[in-house]
């Protein structure tokens, strides 16, 4: 057994050297094995197969980084996801190329509390799933390396284990009263990083320009890590700008290093500025030499002035820019919150392509990744720590929030993306204490925001729905749910004015509603005539159930991408006539996981995304895009819509999403003329026609102009005259197959052969054979149990080769089978 030692957690040694990090870092994806239980003790982890123990006991399995615990389970129908502790394990080559250098593993994520392991010596522990730290494991190395274990068992390898835990603990944050899931896992980049025995810990690069663009200033401040106690060193600085060409560079000799030190202040005329569309970023490169070797990186930064106008809307760069936004949760169909860097930046393009230039993340600090992009595709970023829901713990729970806001601030401190730090976000919903004081809470939020600005003085704070704190911070953003939880979409101006004459500097996040991806509806608005309009459109407790409680249409509407579209639709217009709006951001960009909806159509998925949790772009996207962004482009609704209803000769509407300035429609091959768009013509933009469709196939074809170009879409579905009545039974089919995968499609008739179109029965898959059920993804058509959308539903087959029965089930109908 190795002695035990001292050791270091290091919150945030290299977070700020991305170039140390490209040059001396190895992402420690390959070579991992996984047990999602507990073991016995750290022995169990590393005890040698043999004489005495000839079976591995448990078992592991092989698992590549970033891995979540919970990627399937989070949405498995049938099981509460699994929170409890977990083991990684693998054997490291360490090869430092340093003289008495530092080997450090810096966890750019990991949840919830995680323990590190050198052999048998637990050399760290960090509570916190969201925020980046590291640990120096170089003296538990050299104390191993001094073993005959690691000669002979371990072949001159480092046995590294590190156990994460995910269970319910009431002193944590975020709360499990949260509506998204607590995940477990090291679902975030794990990288040895080797790096000289003196090097930046943090370096806090600072650029800021008036608001004219005139002049520009920078100043460099850094802290060291240095645990052998180094004392002379010399900093190089050096600024590049935008194209790389070097604008100033500086000389600095060391003689104490501790502390905060001031290294660098320099000034420029004009500099480029950072803004949304052109997000001009300049390069802070330093080098810094001493006698343990040379410690090189660099920042990326950007000259951006920021101004949220008391009583009045958000200034960038001296001009008034709307802020249009979304949210993002970091959840993906396979994965849960284990995303590929490839995956993320497919996403926050994705959201770029929208037309966004601002996200506020939801609801703890997320992966530098992300900032990167935000940083260089010109998003404006909210970011926030986790205390949500539940109300206030005691110290250790208040020591967390501290820390986290002070490793989020610090460790996200240069990107030029962030103007919003976030403190928490609903606050006033009480369930994990039996105290619930409002003034205790009020008094931490003052502490933390008090934090914020003694960290970051040149950024503003914010919280969303908590209205006993809204004269605490700098930004306030209310509840409003139009349409959704409370009231019609048509009272949302009326709820927004009101809010925003409460508080000093308002800013709208969270808005919208669920839409089951694949239904769609002929009368989307039906529900609106049970509803209580011109009142408050805040959400309350059990606003988001769909039992009980006033008329609402999160219980009594339909659900459909239909109505979802209608909804923003308004909300978008009516965006553009409010000169007063800092902005808004729509709840959420992409469906997401959440524990505590079993019960929604796709069980254990929050659906109010405008694309599903595997990438797939609902109706919703588009009416988006023909708002906010300028390439021209052209969608015709309903391409998932492959059947639509109606009387024979009856006239239906056919809503074009565009952002051009005239489109002219054909059905058929006939044209039933142009339209010019009117963002104040609701709905779409006054591109929509009354056409009457022709009983069977239809083809919808569209051309649209935006100046001298041209776009085009097109659209093809049948047009059912039949009426039909209460399902009768199931239908089966495989309807596609792409190599070894099958598409099979289970349709509602009633008792004449007619398709249900309206049926939302429930559909449960099963499958027995050589095959696999692709399920668990948390989407319409990747989940075994799941509402039917518009009569029908689907999901693949892994076929593997080989031979499987399909099998259907719904309560109250025969359940049917078919053979793969």
């Amino acid at each position: 057994m190795l002695k035990k030692i001292k050791y270091i957690t290091l919150l945030s040694l290299l977070f700020t050297s991305k170039l140390l990090l490209a040059q001396q870092s190895v992402r420690l994806n390959n070579n991992w094995e996984f047990l999602r239980q507990d073991l016995g003790g750290i022995w169990e982890a590393v005890r040698p197969v043999g004489l005495g123990n000839p079976e591995a006991v448990p078992i592991w399995q092989s698992v590549t980084l970033p891995h979540c615990v919970n990627a399937l389970d989070a949405v498995d129908p049938e099981v509460n996801y699994y929170q409890g502790p977990s083991w990684y394990r693998t054997q490291l080559a360490i090869n430092n190329p340093y003289q008495k250098g530092r080997t450090i593993l810096h966890f750019e994520g990991a949840g919830q509390k995680t323990e590190v392991y050198v052999y048998t010596t637990k050399v760290a522990a960090h509570v916190g799933g969201y925020d980046e730290w590291t640990v120096d494991i170089t003296d538990a190395v050299a104390e191993f390396e001094k073993t005959e274990v690691y000669k002979k068992q371990f072949k001159g390898k480092i046995p590294v284990s590190i156990r994460t835990d995910n269970s319910r603990d009431l002193e944590m944050i975020p709360s499990d009263l949260s509506d998204f899931n607590v995940y477990g896992g090291i679902y975030r980049y794990l990288n040895l990083v080797y790096a000289p025995a003196l090097s930046v810990d943090k370096l806090f690069a600072k650029a800021e320009v008036d608001a004219q663009g005139k002049l520009g200033k920078l100043n460099v401040h850094a802290q060291f890590y240095n645990p052998k106690g180094i004392d002379k060193a010399t900093i190089q600085l050096q600024l590049l700008d935008p194209s790389g060409k070097l604008l100033a560079k500086s000389n600095k000799k060391l003689d104490a290093l501790s502390g905060n030190l001031d290294l660098w202040t320099f000034e420029l005329k004009k500099p480029q500025l950072w803004s949304t569309d052109k997000p001009a970023q300049y390069t802070v490169q330093y080098e810094v030499i001493s006698s343990a070797g040379n410690a090189k990186g660099e920042e990326k930064v950007g000259f951006r002035h920021i101004d949220f106008i008391e009583k009045g809307p958000f200034n960038l760069n001296g001009k008034r820019l709307l802020l249009r936004g979304t949210h993002r949760h970091e959840d993906h169909a396979g994965v849960g919150s284990a995303m590929t860097e490839p995956m993320i930046r497919q996403e926050m393009q994705m959201m770029k392509d929208m037309g966004v230039n601002f996200i506020r993340l939801g609801h703890y600090q997320q992966s530098r990744i992300v900032l990167n992009l935000c940083d260089s595709l010109g998003i404006l970023v909210w970011e926030e720590i986790p205390w949500c829901r539940g109300g206030l713990g005691g110290e250790v729970y208040k020591q967390q929030a501290r820390r986290m806001l002070t490793n989020m601030v610090e460790q996200h401190y240069n990107h030029p993306s962030i103007v919003i730090w976030g403190l928490g976000n609903e606050n006033d919903w009480p369930g994990d204490f039996p105290e619930f004081d409002k003034e205790k809470i009020r008094t931490f939020m003052k502490e933390l925001n008090d934090l914020s600005h003694k960290i970051d003085p040149a950024r503003y704070t914010a919280i969303r729905r908590c209205d006993f704190c809204s004269d605490i911070v700098d930004v306030y953003s209310p509840s409003i749910w139009a349409g959704w939880y409370r009231g019609a979409y048509t009272d949302y101006k009326k709820a927004t004015e009101e809010e925003f004459a409460k508080v000093k500097r308002f800013l709208h996040v969270e808005w919208g509603g669920d839409s089951h991806a694949l239904r769609h509806s002929e009368n989307p608005d039906k529900a609106l005539s049970k509803i209580k309009t011109g009142g408050s459109a805040d959400e309350r407790a059990g606003d988001a159930s769909l039992y009980g409680g006033a008329a609402r249409i999160s219980k009594d509407g339909d659900w459909s991408e239909s109505y979802i579209a209608n909804l923003i639709d308004w909300h978008l217009k009516e965006q553009e006539n409010m000169p007063w709006l800092s902005g808004t951001a729509y709840w959420p960009f992409k469906d997401f996981s959440t524990a505590i909806r079993p019960d929604n159509p796709v069980p254990y998925m929050n659906q109010k995304g405008v694309v599903e949790r595997d990438f797939t772009k609902k109706e919703s996207y588009y009416v988006f895009q023909s708002y906010w962004t300028e390439k021209p482009m052209v969608h015709i609704y309903g391409h998932t819509w492959p059947v639509r209803w109606g009387d024979e000769g009856e006239e239906k509407m056919v809503k074009v999403y565009s952002n051009c300035s005239e489109a002219e429609i054909f059905l058929n091959g006939k044209s039933f003329g142009s339209k010019k768009r009117n963002s104040q013509d609701y709905p779409a933009a006054g591109l929509r026609w009354n056409l009457p469709f022709l009983k069977g196939e239809n083809t919808v074809n569209v051309i649209a102009k935006k100046g001298k170009e041209t776009v085009t879409d097109e659209i093809k579905f049948n047009y059912q005259t039949e009426k039909w009545g209460k399902p009768n039974r199931l239908v089966l089919k495989k309807i596609a197959q792409q190599d070894d995968v099958a598409t099979v499609e289970v349709k509602l008739y009633d008792d004449k052969n007619v398709q249900c179109l309206d049926a939302i029965n429930w559909i449960n898959f099963g499958l027995t054979g050589d095959g696999k059920l692709i399920d668990n993804q948390g989407t319409s058509s990747g989940s075994r149990k799941v509402q039917a959308y518009n009569g029908r539903a689907i999901i693949k087959v892994k076929l593997n080769k080989g031979t499987s029965i399909v099998s259907v089930r719904s309560d109250g109908l025969k359940t049917v089978f078919t053979e793969l």
